[in-house]
């Protein structure tokens, strides 16, 4: 094509932008890939260090060729400065502005050319803020704002805002409700093209602090937190690359399901795991508790209950300590030991450290009685005494070592040892409720649960402190116990948090009551809350219907305003019969089949077996919740229990007052219900043949 026809055309000139940036791409990696380091390297060690992290730079880069490299455009009106500058260098400005100003391509990550002049600036650099969060208001210097639409990864349309035209009139930008519409086939993706200022200001908050994010359906609550995991390691990649980041989910199916939104942004390092996975090292999980049971060992009385059966096993000194070197004895008296050992309690230091001062009290006791007899020993001797067999002894008699999973299994099987430690911190029916029904004789018979694998993992922190990261994003905080808040915590006791979650979706029996309280346990009492009220993915007939539940499950939480009207998003229909119920399921997702899109059957967990025999008498396979839809295969069955986190563009629920009875008491059904409603981008449809609750109105 003629330059003057391509100039004049500026669709075709961003497609030259893009094919010239995925060109710049590749040779970046091809420069990674080319990289010999046979004579940088020291040793096999550093060699294989240094190839993994060359490794992960190469996979950082790949080219996803349905992920476009840049998703928007700002033309400044002036230079930018030197605070937004960072990551631009000279020359930065490709094809400026007649204005004088500058113009950045606004992408997932930072692509140079090979004068080392970027085509593409990262969404988290300073320079790109303004794409989220200028206005007409205040446009922050940006004279237009550009956004791209793509298709199957070739970019088709472009969309210009011009923030400081007076006479261009403030309109809903048809590309970004497009985006947020778009079907939603294969994994969660990531928002980075759609992020609202409101969104951005928590993502770009400060790794210093602790932030929790109080949001209804559709705000995007789990996409904030990832992305600030992914700002935060742009912003501080030095610090979190040495203390590590971890995302907790609430079960597989959701880290499943989330797991590919920040290797998309070019972030491979962050951990993901639920809390059961951080705390079973220790012991299998094989057994489950009942309700009654399992809200005492979640409650944060037992971490008091653990401290004092832990500090039982200190026991005063009966005799003096007689170390014997050589020729000479040295005697250290009980009453001093005692001393030592009331001092140490006193310091509140942990079990284990404790365990290992104490013997080089001891020994510093007995080297000050050898300098006053003339010695003049140096540390080596009071090492040697530390590990003399008396010294030992007397330790062992003292402050003997614990085991974490013995001691609970001593407190969960031994109702005199349990109520001797907590006597005033339990009732006596508490106590009964937490005993095992069938003691176990040894830590690897035991049938333990996973709120048994909270305790100890409790336990060992008493004993031996847990390693903290930097960084820790807490998903669908609500459903956590108090202990398993502090087992999340103590994972990030130097570091900070995000905390995800609505207390409206709370479906545990301890499930939290408040962020107040939630935080307290967390460790972290001083966090910011923020609240996200609008909602991107739930249509506004969609949420407005479930948002009728909130006044019994949630009173006072404002519900969440969509700015999406679509209308014949909610269709709600009676079916004549229980016997006729399978049967019309079965159509409304044929019904959902011909839209484009994945589709999700939302059912009790007791009717998924009728339903899957149903759907395959029809013909019909579908997956489980967290595998991976596919343009062949797009139907999901998901058990109500499973179904939080999830999104899906149509979804069927299959008979609300079955949801509801499937829970322990009424307002853990209704909060199942509102998690139920709530998943669908584009289409509700809801069957019934028993009566609806009544809180539907």
């Amino acid at each position: 094509m003629p330059a003057h026809e391509e100039s004049s055309n500026p669709l075709v000139k961003e497609r030259n932008h893009l094919a010239a940036s995925r060109t710049a791409l590749r040779a970046m990696r091809e420069d990674v890939q080319a990289l010999d380091i046979r004579d940088v390297t020291a040793n096999w060690v550093n060699a294989a260090v240094l190839q993994a992290q060359i490794d992960d730079r190469i996979k950082a880069l790949a080219d996803l060729s349905h992920t476009p490299l840049f998703f928007g455009r700002l033309d400044y009106l002036h230079e930018v400065g030197a605070e937004k500058a960072e990551g631009v260098s000279a020359g930065a400005a490709r094809g400026a502005p007649a204005g004088g100003g500058e113009q950045f391509y606004i992408g997932r990550r930072h692509v140079h050319d090979a004068h080392g002049d970027p085509m593409v600036i990262d969404w988290r650099a300073p320079v790109s803020q303004p794409f989220y969060q200028a206005s007409r208001k205040n446009p922050l210097d940006v004279d237009r704002r550009r956004r791209f639409g793509y298709t199957g990864g070739e970019l088709t349309a472009y969309e210009d805002e011009h923030l400081t035209d007076p006479a261009e009139t403030e309109q809903t930008s048809k590309l970004l409700q497009a985006e947020i519409e778009r079907p939603r086939v294969g994994p969660m993706r990531d928002i980075v093209a759609t992020i609202q200022p409101e969104q951005d200001e928590i993502v770009r908050s400060g790794l210093g602090g602790t932030v929790c994010v109080q949001g209804g359906p559709g705000t995007g609550k789990t996409a904030v937190g990832l992305h600030r995991v992914a700002y935060l390691l742009y912003a501080h990649r030095e610090r979190l690359a040495r203390t590590g980041t971890l995302v907790v989910g609430p079960n597989r199916s959701f880290l499943h399901y989330i797991e590919q939104v920040l290797p998309a942004l070019g972030e491979l390092e962050v951990r993901q795991a639920t809390v059961e996975d951080l705390v079973a090292a220790r012991v299998e999980v094989r057994g489950t508790d009942g309700s009654a049971a399992a809200v005492i060992k979640g409650d944060a009385r037992m971490a008091d209950v653990l401290r004092q059966a832990i500090r039982s096993h200190v026991t005063p000194p009966a005799e003096p300590v007689v170390v014997v070197r050589g020729s000479r004895r040295w005697r250290v008296p009980a009453y001093e030991v005692e001393e030592m050992v009331s001092e140490l309690l006193a310091r509140d230091m942990r079990y284990g450290a404790a365990h290992e001062a104490l013997p080089q009290r001891i020994a510093h006791a007995v080297l000050v009685r050898m300098e006053e007899a003339g010695e003049a020993p140096d540390d080596r001797v009071q090492n040697a005494v530390a590990r003399n067999p008396a010294v030992k002894a007397a330790v062992k008699a003292v402050w003997p070592a614990v085991d974490p999973a013995k001691l609970v299994l001593r407190l969960l099987t031994d109702a005199d040892f349990l109520a001797a430690h907590a006597d005033g911190i339990l009732t006596d029916e508490e106590q009964k409720h937490v005993l095992m029904t069938r003691p176990a004789r040894s830590v690897k018979a035991a049938r333990w649960t996973a709120a048994d694998a909270v305790l100890i993992d409790e336990a060992a922190d008493l004993v031996a402190r847990t390693h903290s990261l930097g960084h820790v994003v807490i998903d669908e905080a609500q459903d956590l116990s108090p202990m398993q808040y502090r087992a999340v915590g103590r994972r990030c006791s130097t570091g900070s948090a995000t905390v995800l979650g609505d207390l409206a979706q709370g479906t545990t029996p301890w499930s939290t009551r408040s962020w107040e309280q939630a935080l307290f346990h967390l460790g972290k009492p001083d966090a910011v809350v923020e609240e996200l009220t609008a909602g991107f993915r739930v249509p506004r007939e969609v949420i407005a219907y479930a948002s009728r539940l909130l006044p019994a499950i949630s009173p006072g939480l404002a519900p969440v305003e969509s700015v999406r009207e679509t209308p014949g998003s909610l269709v709600v229909r009676e079916v004549a019969s229980a016997q006729e119920l399978d049967a019309a399921v079965v159509a409304a997702c044929e019904e959902s089949l011909r839209q484009e899109g994945s589709i999700g059957l939302i059912a009790a967990d007791a009717r998924v077996p009728s339903l899957s025999a149903a759907l395959a008498a029809a013909g019909h396979s579908c997956l489980s919740p967290g595998e991976e839809t596919t343009a062949e295969s797009r139907l999901t069955l998901v058990p109500a229990s499973l179904a939080k986190g999830l999104e899906y563009d149509y979804v069927v629920l299959d008979e609300p007052a079955a949801v509801v009875d499937g829970e322990p008491d009424e307002r853990t059904g209704l909060r199942r219900l509102y998690v139920a409603l709530t998943r669908a981008v584009s289409g509700l449809v809801v069957l019934h043949a028993a009566p609806l609750p009544q809180q539907l109105g």
